[in-house]
């Protein structure tokens, strides 16, 4: 699907516990205890039409995090009903949902068109193919490797950067973060998107897209 499939979960009512990421519609439920997270994943994956997606189940202590088709450019209309019937057994059980603990972070990999090394990169990690430019860790524990094709004219001066995409409302709270921990922004492309730079000038975007409703 395209991006109306994003914009369209975005603009569906009863979805308010999600966040749209570059990884797709994100929830973390806080259960209270690391057995009730499991009896809470439980019953979401035997909500209809989850099994045999791909959805990604985590627990981590309390928290239950569900990821639904773990890649943007893959959400679809039956998408908006899941995230509501998921929604339901949460409350219906307790869970909370927490948006603040809801993140997804990816390695981008830049280089030319000619230079662009993917099966390398999904050899080396053990990673799946999800789209033509990616591959994801099939466990859905660490990051994403993304591949960003660069102009064949722009000089590379970094060849590797890391996305940070977070919900809109907690933006502001993980810029300050970074600013207080030693960062420096040297781009602000839009309202929603900081570069940053170390000390030693290693980059990463931090960004609210696609949760803010921005194409970015």
């Amino acid at each position: 699907m395209s991006e109306q499939g994003w914009r369209e979960f975005l603009a569906a009512d009863g979805v308010d516990d999600w966040v749209v990421l570059h990884g797709g519609p994100v929830a973390v439920y806080d259960a209270g205890s690391m057995v009730a997270a499991a009896r809470l994943a439980g019953l979401v994956a035997a909500v209809p039409g989850l099994e045999g997606s791909r959805a990604a189940l985590t627990i981590s202590g309390t928290l239950l995090t569900v990821r639904m088709t773990r890649e943007l450019w893959g959400i679809e209309t039956e998408h908006v009903d899941l995230a509501r019937a998921i929604s339901a057994v949460a409350r219906e059980h307790g869970a909370a949902a927490d948006r603040g603990r809801v993140q997804e972070v990816q390695l981008a990999v830049a280089a030319k068109p000619d230079e662009i090394d993917l099966p390398f990169w999904r050899a080396v990690l053990g990673y799946d193919p999800m789209a033509d430019d990616n591959g994801v860790d099939p466990l859905a524990h660490s990051s994403t490797v993304w591949m960003q094709d660069l102009d064949p004219g722009r000089s590379l001066r970094h060849a590797m950067h890391v996305d940070v995409s977070v919900a809109k409302e907690h933006l502001q709270a993980r810029v300050d973060a970074a600013v207080a921990a030693g960062g420096r922004i040297v781009e602000r492309t839009d309202a929603d998107t900081h570069i940053f730079a170390d000390r030693a000038g290693n980059k990463v975007c931090v960004c609210a897209w696609p949760d803010s409703g921005n194409v970015g």
